[in-house]
């Protein structure tokens, strides 16, 4: 496989874990203004590293799978993705430190993945 230096992000959370939790334990009030500060936040992390956005991605819905059995609905912990360019996986790893999907967010983490090309036949 040949690496293309674009690199998946998969937002990661846990809607049953204890940040989730503790989200739900605040406030209307309280949830909304951390949500703002966490918008604004996140629009700030995107203007510094817009040179390394090759997709914005965005927030995902509910999960169907596909196998040879048919078609299910399933649940998993992706809140979102984005695709970035690095010059390798730690670099692309590196742009994500500290993001607010974790910080400020109830996310859990952000996992990041090479894309590769698809190999010639």
């Amino acid at each position: 496989m040949t690496p293309t230096g674009n690199y998946l992000a998969l937002f990661i959370g846990d809607k049953q874990g204890g940040k989730q939790a503790a989200w739900n334990a605040l406030s209307e009030t309280e949830q909304g203004m951390r949500a703002q500060q966490g918008i604004v936040a996140w629009q700030a992390w995107v203007t510094r590293h817009e040179q390394d956005i090759v997709a914005i991605g965005g927030p995902v819905g509910k999960t169907m799978r596909v196998d040879a059995t048919g078609i299910e609905d399933m649940s998993n912990m992706i809140g979102a993705y984005m695709v970035v360019r690095a010059s390798s996986h730690e670099e692309a790893a590196k742009i994500f430190i500290d993001h607010p999907h974790f910080t400020l967010f109830p996310g859990d983490s952000v996992e990041i993945m090479p894309v590769h090309s698809i190999p010639d036949a």
